[in-house]
């Protein structure tokens, strides 16, 4: 019954998917597909060219070739399925969808492009311009579309509050050599206009008692480590390593690594509530939704010892 459900579900999604490609026409079907083979083409070369003005050449390309597939005539519908270079996200509510893609120019420069394509009748397009090396207050202030902080999203998720519905924004920055840096940013929507940023992260200090109000997260990590940030959906939560410094390589200084314990943020009356320790018992990686049982191999995945060699 239930792999029968799935594969209904899955007969669905794709009728709904032909549904909206329907909205298009023939015409403009033809010209989306040929601005997705340029697209294609140039974000293979921004992500693999030796050269680094090969790869801003390619990325230039990138932004006018997208722009115009953009403005076609129903373009929301088109999802451009073999863009595997740039991400894509909608939310649940589809009201918008946002790209986002990285362009690597030094060993301490990675810079990110992006726009916002809004589920209109006029096609709205809001273009996103890092402009990270400029923000001071990375995890306080509220940011316009034109002064970005730049990231690469990973996933998205829509929640309510007093003053009109927001959506998270989970993103990788590249950063530096040494480090990498994850955030979940807020994007508020309100009469066509976008901004980056709200209060609605709450951290209170369980010795002191004081309160603090972020209006995004930001965690920086060395690029040796591995690291979740992430919604997870067995959870009802947002969940992400506990970081703690130690020594790292030669050149890097101290630097950030977890350290086995897990954070989070529970939604709670409008806001995101810090969640200091959500499991009491030290783990090399968070559970999954579903343990892995394979012979030889705990709920982690991982070999057993002395078992499964």
């Amino acid at each position: 019954m239930k792999k029968l459900l799935i594969a209904l579900l899955v007969v669905i999604g794709a009728c709904s998917a032909k549904a909206q490609a329907g909205k298009i026409s023939t015409e403009n079907m033809a010209v989306l597909k040929e601005f997705e083979d340029t697209l294609g083409l140039c974000g293979f070369l921004v992500i693999t060219d030796s050269l680094p003005d090969e790869r801003f050449a390619a990325c230039k390309k990138m932004i006018t070739t997208l722009v115009k597939a953009l403005k076609t005539e129903n373009s929301f519908h088109y999802p451009f399925e073999r863009l595997k270079t740039v991400s894509i996200l909608y939310p649940p509510d589809s009201t918008f969808r946002i790209f986002t893609w990285q362009l690597y120019v030094d060993v301490d420069d990675y810079r990110y492009y992006g726009a916002i394509q809004m589920n209109t009748k006029d096609l709205k397009l809001i273009p996103l311009i890092d402009r990270s090396a400029e923000v001071d207050a990375v995890e306080n202030d509220i940011l316009q579309p034109d002064k970005w902080y730049g990231a690469l999203y990973y996933n998205i998720r829509q929640f309510d509050t007093s003053v009109g519905r927001k959506y998270l924004l989970f993103g990788f920055d590249g950063f530096s050599f040494f480090n990498k840096r994850k955030l979940i940013d807020v994007l508020n929507l309100q009469d066509g206009k976008a901004t980056f940023g709200a209060p609605v992260f709450v951290e209170e200090d369980s010795i002191t008692g004081a309160t603090t109000v972020r209006n995004r997260i930001m965690k920086e990590y060395s690029a040796e480590a591995s690291v979740r940030l992430n919604y997870d959906e067995a959870y009802n939560m947002i969940i992400f390593d506990h970081l703690t410094a130690m020594a790292g390589t030669s050149g890097q200084g101290m630097a950030m690594v977890p350290d086995g314990t897990y954070e989070g943020f529970i939604f709670q009356n409008g806001r995101w509530q810090w969640v200091d320790k959500i499991w009491n018992q030290t783990m090399d990686e968070a559970p999954r939704p579903e343990p892995v049982l394979d012979s030889g191999k705990d709920v982690f995945g991982k070999n057993k010892k002395g078992k499964g060699r």
